[in-house]
């Protein structure tokens, strides 16, 4: 059997939910025995994201290859269970680099550059790349944005010409729109649905599923009218009314007969009943009323939850694995001074500092980490939460009332936190960090190999600042203990404050290899504290998930 390829492409707005529909449907592909991979192709002129305001983009997910990503990569890693690498993200500025770069050695021999047939030519090939070095049964690729975008034309014409160069059976296009409600008549108006899909097919393409998304239930009326008026099988129109659960979708779609609707049409059948007992059993314990536990995320960009959508979601994951209701306080560190602190998070049963950049709103994570450390709050502290944790230990226990940071102050002669020597002098802003998987050992009988269960991990990184190891020796005498190193010893990436029931702060980010089925241990090991300080179990709810 040759590679499959399914294509989702989006209509109406953006944000209806084209990332979860193919992360969802991976799922239940994968559930049928088909090996999948996903890639999602970004029509914007960044290179990646990794210079991209959160505001502007959602958070940055990084691979194990270092590869900065947009957040619907997160989704397919998280749904399908799977370790994505560099080939399952593309660009217009990638696209358009290379075939640039092309013509600058002259590959072309003189010839014209054209967006048809080179641009489209060389998304075709990052599309065939990342199926032949898979070796995925089936390949979804999710376009981004949607029908009519001037940017996003040639990747539109790419798949179009993929569908005539295949065999027939071989490609499914999935198309996801918009229903508006209009409150006036109290109806769902299709018509924006029927325009987008006049304009895919004006492209030369022809969905064979519709996804409609609504935020109100859709009767079989409306399913009807867009079949008859988009031409597809009433069937195929499938509805995804917003749901109460993320996680829900998938199980949604089944009900649905989704993925045998598109195995038909790529002339597949399942290899076994679809294994879906596992994601069952998730929802269903998902719905029951457990303990709830607030957790306070002090963090820049809160306004735009997204830019934290992996820490949100390790928190759920974690949540269910130590029978605990998680609801996350969204406190905006720019808006909270030292004099509210104590009454801002007094509620709060344990405490987030995420990753970020620059130096707005760092005082409100220094005074969350003095806060949490001076009241017994658990307490984890990502990447920048980490250094800000040193920070204010450093400060507040060890009196070096200047400690800083070379990110905050260029001018310190001595900073506590300072650019990795490899950093210093660099120019350019994107993908020079140190990115992605690296090993950490862990040292023996530390917090953080508790919660391990083994001294020796791999975690995703995204940073260019580390803790200066000439403040280690102080540190660790005053009670701050350096508990994780890279294994030549240079990079400090795990501390623990003694004697604190969780205060842990990690160089990497934890929560981009958290997934419903296997929690991450440092999100484990933070909501366990929070059990024990209510002397509640700590033992994990017995797992049912193994599909």
């Amino acid at each position: 059997m040759g590679t499959k390829f399914i294509f989702f492409t989006g209509g109406v707005l953006s944000s209806v939910g084209k990332g979860v529909a193919a992360a969802s449907i991976g799922r239940l592909l994968k559930a049928r025995g088909f090996d999948i991979t996903i890639q999602k192709l970004d029509p914007y002129l960044n290179i990646d994201p990794g210079t991209l305001s959160p505001y502007q983009h959602g958070e940055v997910y990084v691979l194990d290859d270092g590869s900065e990503t947009d957040l619907d990569l997160g989704h397919y890693e998280r749904f399908c269970d799977l370790r994505l690498k560099k080939t399952s993200t593309v660009s217009s500025g990638q696209v358009y680099g290379e075939v640039l770069n092309r013509e600058r050695r002259g590959d072309y021999l003189g010839g014209t550059i054209q967006v048809i047939p080179h641009i489209t030519g060389e998304i075709k090939r990052r599309v065939h790349l990342l199926g032949e070095s898979s070796g995925a049964d089936i390949v979804l690729i999710e376009v981004g944005g949607t029908v009519g975008d001037i940017e996003g034309q040639p990747f539109l014409e790419a798949i179009r010409e993929m569908r005539n160069e295949l065999p027939r059976e071989d490609s499914a296009f999935v198309h996801c729109t918009w229903l508006p409600y209009l409150r006036a008549t109290a109806e769902l108006k299709t018509k924006p649905t029927q325009h987008s899909v006049r304009e895919l097919r004006s492209i030369g393409i022809l969905p064979d599923m519709i996804l409609p998304r609504s935020d109100y239930p859709v009767d079989q009326d409306i399913c009807r009218k867009i079949a008859q008026f988009c031409d597809v099988p009433v069937e195929a129109v499938v509805p995804m009314v917003t749901a109460d659960m993320l996680y829900a979708i998938p199980l949604e779609l089944e009900e649905s007969h989704v993925a045998d609707l598109l195995l038909a049409r790529l002339g597949l059948k399942a290899r076994h009943e679809p294994k879906l007992d596992g994601w069952r059993w998730m929802i269903e314990e998902l719905k029951k009323d457990r303990p709830v536990a607030k957790v306070a995320l002090v963090g820049k960009y809160v306004e735009l939850q997204d830019a934290y959508l992996s820490v949100r979601e390790a928190l759920k994951h974690a949540g269910l694995f130590c029978d605990l209701d998680i609801e996350i306080d969204w406190i905006s560190s720019a808006d909270l001074p030292e004099e509210t602190v104590d009454e801002r998070l007094a509620d709060a049963d344990a405490i987030i500092v995420p990753g970020g950049f620059g130096t707005r709103g760092i005082d409100g994570k220094i005074f969350a980490a003095r806060y949490a450390r001076e009241h017994q709050i658990p307490f984890l502290g990502i990447c920048l939460g980490m250094q800000v944790m040193v920070l204010e230990f450093a400060r507040n226990v060890m009196g070096i009332k200047e400690a800083t940071s070379a990110e905050f102050d260029s001018k310190a002669v001595n900073p506590l936190v300072d650019y990795m020597p490899e950093m210093k002098g660099q120019e350019r802003m994107g993908g020079t960090m140190r990115l992605g998987l690296y090993d950490v050992e862990l040292a023996e009988g530390s917090l953080a190999e508790k919660c391990y269960r083994t001294r020796h991990i791999s975690e995703r990184h995204r940073h260019r600042f580390e803790v200066n190891s000439a403040y280690c020796e102080q540190l660790e005498e005053h009670g701050l203990k350096v508990t994780g190193q890279s294994p030549d010893g240079d990079v400090i990436e795990v501390f623990e404050l003694e004697g604190h029931p969780f205060m842990i702060g990690s160089q990497f980010h934890p929560e981009f290899l958290s997934r419903p089925n296997r929690p991450h241990p440092l999100f484990v090991g933070l909501l366990q504290a929070i059990n024990k300080r209510r002397g509640l179990s700590t033992e994990k709810l017995k797992f049912g998930f193994e599909d």
